[in-house]
């Protein structure tokens, strides 16, 4: 029995309750979970486990499928004809004639045939585009930062980048010595905002860069823990210098 199957039965009299009671809605949720566990599956790199949670987003995809069936406004092949002829329209560079010379290029044409050809226009008032509310704020930064860029808002160069963040980091201290919440809140909005814009400028993938950072935070703080507790004590027991000193450790070992 295929999936699409399986969630008609399971959606349809004497399947199961909890399935016969979901809507888009409802799914939203679980759809957005099953994506970052198959995002987290493919960065740990392990074969077995992107598969089953390629799978189980698949299958959240394949049920938003049907309960759009039900309400028929559209099929499974149609959804799957409609990508399939958007992919090949967008890539005339595989597909059809046009000769391109770099990425840039194709990003683009990418761009062109999505105003000119599909008439999806930029809208006037949202030069910015549209991004969904469930988009993490890094990505959404980094992306908007990006359109802003091919608008021709831009630095010239990585050292403008620092420089401003250089500026948002003496505005924050002006704030914090103020002690005025609001504008800390603001302010250090401010400094992760030009902090993904230097990572856009370098070509480096925030997101990916946090995550990476937070996994070795992860890794370091689980050194001190373990270290701590082969001398018998705990982190309440333990001075900052101490636990310094140890994470120090940690980052030669890394090395």
């Amino acid at each position: 029995m295929d999936i699409v199957s399986i969630i008609r039965v399971l959606r349809g009299p004497g399947g199961c309750l909890w399935d016969r009671q979901q809507t888009g809605e409802t799914i939203l949720r679980y759809l957005l979970d099953e994506a970052y566990e198959a995002a987290d599956a493919i960065q740990q790199n392990q074969a077995e486990y992107v598969k089953e949670e390629l799978g189980d987003l698949l299958f959240m995809i394949i049920f938003l499928v049907v309960l759009a069936e039900e309400k028929k406004e559209f099929t499974l092949a149609e959804m799957i004809t409609g990508v399939a002829e958007k992919m090949i329209r967008r890539h005339p560079h595989v597909f059809g004639d046009t000769v391109v010379k770099d990425v840039e290029e194709i990003r683009k044409n990418w761009i062109k045939i999505k105003t000119e050809v599909e008439k999806k226009p930029e809208e006037p008032e949202n030069p910015l585009g549209r991004y969904p509310l469930s988009m993490p704020a890094m990505i959404k930064a980094q992306r908007m930062s990006e359109k802003a860029s091919l608008a021709g808002f831009d630095w010239q160069d990585a050292e403008g980048v620092v420089r401003k963040i250089e500026e948002e980091v003496d505005e924050l201290k002006e704030a914090v010595a103020q002690g005025r919440q609001e504008r800390i809140a603001e302010e250090a909005g401010d400094l992760l905002f030009s902090a993904i814009n230097l990572c856009r400028f370098l070509n480096i993938d925030a997101e990916k860069s946090l995550l990476a950072a937070t996994d070795k935070f992860d890794r370091r703080f689980a050194h001190i823990t373990k270290t701590l507790a082969n001398r018998q004590k705990t982190l309440s027991e333990t001075s900052p210098e101490e636990m310094n000193l140890i994470w120090d450790e940690a980052k030669r070992k890394e090395r």
